[in-house]
């Protein structure tokens, strides 16, 4: 096997192991209701999570992922919620604010030569900020559309709820799978991450992918807050407060490697679902704090920062060695 399947593989173990230890203490999770109910309470931040999977296999990081989420929320309660603005409306508006937002960021990234961290940074205490302008109140969004969208709930024979919410989330996990392994602008993700001077070489649009790449994760992102506002059904400035370092954690737990260049749509998936097995398990056990959780995500993320590092030093130790093997002999 390839070591860079290795981290996707460790992944679907850890999913597979901690699932069954749940099951074995909690036999509800044997059915489609906890299946459903793990697709919904992480549907939102699960699609930000596949956009920030472009953004890191490119070499960046997108920090502005928690301050959108909350700007969105916030927007489209007080515009359908107070303004009575048709929903669908509200939806393509945000969507396109959302894209330029980061596509804007995308430009000064690559134009300007500013580290993502910087911009994105700046991006975050931008949009924060902006929610708070708007409202710092939750305001909520009472509007026949949504309870309708609410309304839209396929059930299961075990009385498992299949909500839009996930059918969303699976919708942008397939999607974003053909994007990453299918498309053009999927390759030349990869090659960006690899090395953005080689992929300039080989003719790549480093600019144009580097935009594109930033505009599509906050298109994603405001997704995942309509999804939020959707469920919630309000808006709310002080939500998703730090939310893009658990976004980051599960990218990096699923198999992505942090300087670019390696990573899967589907590993974030797997990892956002076994973060959402962890969490359910402490909420039906009820004798840990919520607080664990952070503790079991330092644990993975360190192990599988430290996987990825002793994967990628053999790497560096074979290429060595076949260099050396097929290198000239003195005279």
């Amino acid at each position: 096997m390839r070591s860079r399947y290795i981290p996707l593989l460790m992944t679907f173990v850890v999913f597979v192991a901690l699932y069954l230890i749940a099951y074995s203490r909690f036999s509800s999770f044997g059915s489609m209701r906890v299946v459903g109910n793990l697709l919904r309470d992480n549907a939102y931040w699960g699609i930000a999570a596949i956009g920030m999977t472009f953004v890191i296999i490119s070499g960046g990081i997108d920090l502005s992922v928690g301050s959108v989420i909350a700007f969105t929320g916030v927007f489209c309660a007080l515009m359908i919620g107070r303004n009575g603005w048709d929903p669908l409306a509200t939806f393509a508006v945000i969507l396109t604010i959302g894209t330029l937002f980061g596509a804007t960021m995308g430009f000064f990234i690559h134009y300007f030569k500013i580290p993502a961290f910087i911009v994105t940074l700046s991006g975050l205490f931008l949009a924060r900020g902006m929610a708070y302008v708007l409202s710092t109140d939750s305001i909520r969004i009472d509007h026949p559309f949504y309870k309708q969208i609410s309304d839209l709930v396929y059930v299961f024979p075990d009385r498992g709820r299949f909500t839009f919410a996930a059918g969303m989330f699976l919708l942008i996990l397939i999607v974003g799978i053909f994007l990453a392994h299918f498309t053009r602008f999927g390759r030349n993700v990869y090659a960006l991450g690899g090395n953005s001077d080689a992929a300039l070489l080989l003719g790549v649009p480093v600019g144009r992918t580097t935009i594109l790449v930033y505009a599509l994760s906050s298109f994603l992102t405001v997704l995942a807050g309509i999804v939020l506002s959707l469920s919630k059904q309000s808006g709310d400035s002080t939500i998703a407060v730090g939310l893009e370092l658990d976004v980051i954690a599960a990218v990096v737990i699923g198999g992505t490697l942090l300087t670019g260049g390696v990573g899967y749509v589907i590993g974030t998936f797997i990892a956002v679902m076994t973060l959402g097995t962890i969490q359910t398990y402490l909420t039906l056990d009820g004798s840990l704090t919520p607080w664990w959780i952070k503790i079991v995500i330092g644990i993975l993320l360190f192990s599988f920062v430290a996987l990825q590092k002793l994967l990628s030093s053999r790497k560096r130790v074979q290429s060595a060695k076949e260099q050396l093997a097929t290198a000239p002999l003195p005279s």
